[in-house]
């Protein structure tokens, strides 16, 4: 297996702060390692979901079921840690294009947008009038989360105008005993569980990411193998990747680096950070501490584009305050090389150009951005996948996991809950019942 590559020199800490930093997570990473043997018992919950061969297990018979169905379309409506993590894995290991010319397709339904919602239903009727299948995906922890269930509701009636076998097309992901649990199971839809104490943000792992990637033919166990090799990694020694990680972004908090950006030099990882944007926001942005003292607390994060927002951003984060920590993530090019011509008197427009890939000119881009970086001495870190394999993939998201509960240990936030949350979710409410 390949590992990925760290390199958290440029982070401008010293090594007297990362030691300091490190010794604080020691009852972090005991927390961790005793829930390593408690399956879902605590927050660290999702620990286990890399290692769980029976939930896997029970999602391939039924991926398998399904693919049999032979659907043209795959439609998931959930949002937020219900979706964000699908389609991260999905666009980096298939391409943010790949519905272009991917089978089946896939569209999420994660906004309540009229618009939305609307091209969905018509993509989802065009597909049903000529015969075709379509798997729709119901992804709520809760059971109760109203964007959710309001698409939900329109695309599963919509379904159920056009086919008579819409009981087979439907699936419900949701915490066992839920609400949505009971409406699935009365309506006759298969029902898949979210394993307990597994928070939305970190549930790529469990069923919610599973069945909708392995309906897409992506390998399962090559993303688990992944995760779980960085799981026994930074389950390790305490000087692991997710560790170092968490202490240098706290250390560069204390400096006053209280934007986080993830900087990705590959188009289709897009969603990836955005899927990392989610992780770090609702896990350590907390308006009290541990012990109930309000301090709110956390830290922005960001996500940039390369090398399309060095032409956007590269003035801000060159020129501007010194309040950001990046983390530049990077990716071996591995399929056919695009190279721009020789002869063609491209050399005269832009020197040494002609003859070089386009994977040779990022990379002396990267290079250029992380020495830029070091000169104007703006922290950064520096990430490289090997490839974009569901396995490397797998790798990333574990990391990011694991780094985000230590974090939370050292910013003294509780790393798991959302209480703020809740606050537009009841005044949503409150308007839906008096408008």
């Amino acid at each position: 297996m390949n590992s990925i590559r760290i390199n958290y020199a440029p982070s401008l800490i010293t090594k007297r702060q990362l030691s300091m930093n490190l010794s604080r997570l020691t009852p972090s990473m005991q927390r961790m390692r005793a829930a390593a043997s408690r399956k879902y018992a605590t927050d660290y919950a999702s620990l286990n979901l890399p290692v769980d061969r029976g939930s896997l297990g029970r999602v391939q018979k039924l991926v398998k079921e399904k693919r049999k169905l032979n659907p043209t379309l795959i439609v998931v409506a959930g949002i937020g840690g219900s979706n964000l993590g699908t389609i991260a894995v999905q666009e980096a290991v298939l391409g943010a294009s790949y519905n272009l010319n991917g089978r089946p397709r896939i569209l999420y339904a994660d906004t309540v947008d009229t618009h939305s919602i609307g091209f969905i239903r018509k993509e989802i009727e065009k597909e049903l009038r000529k015969e075709k299948r379509v798997i729709l995906v119901g992804v709520s922890k809760s059971g109760g989360t109203t964007e959710t269930i309001a698409n939900f509701s329109i695309l599963a009636e919509t379904i159920k105008r056009h086919r008579k076998d819409y009981r087979r097309l439907i699936i419900v992901t949701t915490d066992k005993g839920s609400r949505y649990w009971s409406f699935a199971r009365q309506e006759g839809y298969a029902v898949l569980e979210i394993p307990k104490n597994v928070g939305g943000r970190y549930s790529v792992f469990s069923p919610v990411g599973l069945f909708p990637l392995g309906m897409l033919g992506i390998d399962l166990s090559s993303l688990l193998k992944g995760a779980a090799q960085m799981r026994k990694l930074c389950l390790g020694s305490l000087r692991n990747p997710a560790a170092v990680g968490a202490a240098t972004i706290y250390a560069n908090w204390k400096k006053g680096k209280t934007i986080h950006d993830t900087f990705l030099f590959a188009k289709d990882l897009e969603s990836l950070g955005k899927w990392y944007r989610q992780l770090m926001g609702e896990s350590i942005g907390k308006e009290k501490d541990l012990k109930g003292k309000k301090v709110f607390r956390g830290i922005t994060p960001t996500v940039s584009i390369g090398s399309t927002d060095l032409h956007s951003m590269a003035q801000l984060y060159l020129g501007g305050p010194y309040d950001k920590y990046h983390s530049i993530i990077t990716v071996e090019e591995t399929g056919p090389l695009q190279r721009v011509p020789r002869g063609k008197g491209y050399g005269a427009l832009v020197n040494h150009v002609e003859g070089k890939t386009l994977a040779a000119i990022m990379d002396a881009i990267v290079s250029g951005v992380k020495a830029a970086f070091i000169k104007g001495r703006r922290p950064f870190n520096a990430i490289h996948l090997p490839d974009r394999s569901a396995e490397s993939i797998g790798q990333l998201l574990q990391l990011k996991m694991m780094e985000m509960m230590h974090l939370g240990h050292l910013l003294n936030v509780n790393p798991f809950d959302q209480p703020n949350v809740e606050d537009y979710k009841i005044e949503t409410k409150r308007f839906l019942e008096h408008p």
